[in-house]
């Protein structure tokens, strides 16, 4: 039976809580910060939980990351 290849890509871009929660990086952070306010920075540098419909939808790439 062939292995289930994990996506690497996903690695990298989510983290999963403790209580098996996803958290997801905002855009908009990486260049171009010296015209943001900081307030703006701040905000972007938060680590919001995805959306139960789109951890549904991406359940089979992720179940590879604990």
């Amino acid at each position: 039976m062939p292995k289930m290849k994990t996506h690497s890509s996903l690695k990298d871009r989510f983290k999963i809580t403790g209580t098996g929660k996803v958290k997801r990086f905002k855009a908009y952070k990486n260049h171009l910060l010296s015209h943001k306010s900081g307030r703006a920075k701040r905000v972007l540098a938060t680590q919001p939980l995805m959306a139960k419909g789109d951890v549904r939808r991406m359940q089979q790439q992720l179940s590879n990351l604990k």
